[in-house]
């Protein structure tokens, strides 16, 4: 590709805006799917690698943990069972392109600094292990067995195992997840931040709390056998676009899709199935019966007005609408929960949501004559301060009529990256279980910590206190997904060592710890052949089914380790020789590190077998399977939640940050979002056409974005943004919408969830000045 002078590889001048597409997919989406595909790959292993992709023999899609369809559910994989973003992700990892040693010794840190994050991207793949040692500005290679030996002295050289953090991507496959954790907890800490930390904590948090556990109740054929489904703070047209297949299937059964967000995203207005010829050629599927246009923080207030409306018409016909039974035999608290529900001050409902009265009615209308219900939500819920007791609200509104552990009907947290759950599963968390330490313990005869460890945002005010030394990530790029640009760029330069275990060139790669490394490794599309011959590794996705992943194409380079081998090794030099452990062992087969997860993770029994099934299995789930609730009480709880909604003063926005429909969580694959019609730039803020003029600007003006950190109404700290394009754009009025990370900057450190310290990325309050 063309390399350009630093800060020159977007012109955000040249950006366009056109008006929003009215269907999502259909033959575009192919085309595009393809021709990003030859791009990054060519024609021969665009035609190797996509017929692979979400199939029982190939490999699961890097990309989101959207669950392929099961034969033991009556369904099918399609041939070509991938989206488009599926396809691009494929593309990002299978890609030709290659950086070795003679990329970084021509182009210095400081000068990829400058870069973008969507020109590092596309520079390739990192073919060997590089070192950026103290005082240097180029990376420069080092052998395998040298890179294992300088962590492992600098992380033995701390005072403490508690001055390390290790990070994990959700891209990490079971068996490296598990090995991970093993090697941490070895080592002697609990301090396992991860990427769920900054999207579905509080989903975790509160699903335990009133189900007892963090994780989704539904199947895939649950959402398809749906009566009506609603989809909360979610655009599944680019962050989840196979979810709009089984929207599809629900109303094709005549079922109904309510849609709950600040903009209009094109995927939930209407769907064009490349799977099948009307998608191709013909109009598509309407998919939302009622779109609700929620302003930015306003859905536990909605909630708790669909709770106290399914009361009232209870309270008009008894016995016809609450599931008595249920409530009886399955839950906890409902008297004191319903005591304070049936209220509604509907002034304090308009306010906080923006949606009309009628329209609420109708929804709770819905809600009352479904027999099967399923509420799907991602972060559009979780990156609230509220947003804990905003899902705890879901459930009430669900347990309310018997929603859970019935077939058709379920909560459904719609998880991001493709195998987020499954490395929770593996133990990824910073305070697991007793249950598991034990048995952790009792399978490997080590000792492991009890201590509850660092989470993301502890790690770097840990890091800022000089209590966090070296920083260790499992894939990802933990300086872009961050909150907080400026202060995590402190903290990690703080640090003694920083080491990125890593496919492509990313920002983290910049803001180096006095030594930094990155290791490369393989990534899923490629074939992993060890002592004992080619190895296959597995992932859970989103509803709990744990399946194999084979890859299948050349990698790379010669000179990657896979996930499983790097840790392994660097496990043995930073353990020693007399460790319990059977490291070697681990990496020659990995069956043998399956061996031990079947005797550890809870619902893995037999694990080896299970995994061979062409559709895998799936995990238990209490609540789901027999209405047992693993909760304090035994049962379901109900809870109450009191609304705190946050005051934006005069002149200022609630700012959501989201993604393009060209990238993937912090990875950038090119500059069109196209559904909303915005192409060939990436600093815009959508903004409410009244908003814009109020404020004495005009559609296209470019500003400065600042975010104002306040304490009771007194601001005490501002963040910049600078230079971005106002785009017109149908979000509510005082909302405004942006793409991160560029602005990440604008998040504070300590603005978090209650209870999961989730950083609050869909509610900061910035105000615009014109440059």
């Amino acid at each position: 590709m063309v390399r350009k002078k630093p800060g020159e590889d977007i012109d955000e001048r040249s950006l366009t805006v056109t008006d929003p597409k009215r269907a999502a997919a259909g033959i575009q989406g192919v085309l595009t799917s393809l021709q990003r595909s030859v791009q990054q790959m060519g024609v021969a292993r665009s035609a190797k690698a996509l017929p692979l992709l979400n199939q029982s023999a190939g490999f699961d899609c890097p990309g989101c943990a959207w669950p392929d369809p099961r034969a033991a559910d009556g369904d099918k994989r399609k041939m070509a069972e991938f989206c488009e973003n599926g396809a691009k992700a494929v593309a990002e990892e299978a890609t030709t392109r290659t950086i070795g040693p003679e990329f970084f010794a021509e182009h210095p840190v400081s000068e990829l600094a400058q870069r973008t994050d969507y020109w590092l991207g596309q520079q390739g793949r990192i073919t060997h292990p590089m070192i950026l040692r103290e005082g240097e500005d180029h990376y420069q290679a080092i052998s395998w067995d040298e890179a294992f030996e300088v962590v492992a002295d600098e992380l033995n050289r701390l005072d403490s195992p508690e001055e390390a953090a290790f990070y994990t991507s959700g891209r990490t496959s079971n068996e490296a997840a598990f090995l991970y954790q093993l090697m941490v907890r070895s080592f002697g800490t609990n301090n396992l931040p991860d990427c769920s930390n900054m999207c579905h904590e509080s989903s975790g948090a509160a699903l335990n709390e009133t189900i007892g556990i963090g994780k989704g109740s539904v199947s895939l054929t649950d959402i398809e056998h749906a009566d009506l489904v609603l989809v909360v703070g979610q655009n599944p047209g680019t962050n989840h676009p196979r979810m709009l297949s089984s929207l599809e299937k629900v109303k094709r059964r005549s079922g109904r899709v309510v849609a709950v967000n600040p903009l209009p995203e094109t995927g939930l207005m209407e769907f064009k199935n490349p799977q099948n010829l009307r998608g191709l050629v013909g109009d598509g599927t309407s998919l939302a019966d009622e779109f609700a246009q929620i302003r930015v923080g306003g859905d536990l207030a909605l909630f708790k007005a669909l709770a106290a409306l399914i009361l009232q018409a209870e309270e008009t016909a008894p016995g016809t609408v609450l599931d008595h039974d249920f409530l009886r035999r399955y839950t906890h608290g409902f008297t004191e929960f319903a005591r304070q529900a049936r209220h509604i001050d509907w002034d304090d409902v308009e306010d906080s949501t923006g949606l009309p009265r009628a329209q609420v009615e109708r929804i709770a209308t819905m809600l009352v004559n479904s027999e099967r219900t399923v509420v799907c939500w991602a972060m559009g819920l979780t990156q609230h301060k509220q947003a804990v007791p905003t899902i705890r609200e879901v459930v009430n509104v669900l347990l309310l009529r018997g929603m859970i552990g019935k077939s058709g009907a379920g909560v459904c947290p719609v998880r991001g990256h493709s195998n987020v759950q499954g490395d929770r599963t593996m133990g990824i968390w910073e305070k697991m279980p007793e249950t598991f330490l034990a048995a952790l313990e009792g399978e490997f005869g080590i000792s492991a910590p009890r201590r509850h460890g660092f989470d993301t945002i502890e790690t770097l005010r840990a890091m800022h206190r000089g209590q966090c030394r070296a920083f260790v990530a499992m894939g990802g790029n933990f300086l872009a997904a961050t909150p907080d640009t400026t202060a995590t760029e402190t903290a990690l330069r703080g640090c003694e060592l920083t080491v990125q275990i890593s496919t492509k060139l990313n920002r983290s790669h910049l803001v180096p710890g006095r030594t930094a490394l990155i290791l490369p490794t393989l990534g899923r599309t490629e074939r992993d052949t060890q002592g004992t011959g080619d190895q296959f590794v597995t992932v859970e996705d989103s509803m709990s089914v744990v399946h194999a992943s084979s890859g299948r194409l050349q990698p790379a380079s010669p000179h990657l380790l896979s996930e499983v081998a790097i840790v392994s090794r660097l496990a043995r030099g930073l353990l020693g020789p007399d460790h319990p452990v059977s490291w070697e062992s681990f990496e020659r087969d990995y069956d043998r590190v399956r061996e031990h997860i079947a005797h550890v993770v809870p619902g893995c029994e037999n694990y080896n077998q299970r995994v061979r099934h062409a559709d895998g299995f799936v995990l238990p789930h209490p609540p789901r399977d027999t209405r047992t609730f693993p909760t304090d009480t035994g049962k379901a709880n109900f809870t109450v939640n009191i609304p705190d909604p946050i005051h934006v003063p005069d002149g200022r926005l609630l700012l959501q940050t989201l993604r393009s429909h060209d990238q993937y969580n912090t990875t950038i694959y090119g500059l069109s979002d196209r559904y909303r019609g915005i192409e060939g730039g990436r600093r815009i803020i959508m903004v409410n056409t009244a908003d814009i003029a109020e404020f004495g600007f005009h559609d296209g003006d470019v500003v400065d974005v600042v975010s104002e950190w306040r304490d009771g109404g007194r601001v005490v700290e501002e963040r910049r943004a600078e230079a971005f394009r106002l785009v017109a754009y149908s979000t509510p009025r005082g909302c405004a919408a942006a793409y991160y990370p560029e602005t990440n900057p604008l998040v504070p450190l300590d603005a978090v969830a209650d209870t999961s310290n989730t950083p609050t990325s869909k509610a900061i309050i910035v105000r615009l000045e014109r440059v």
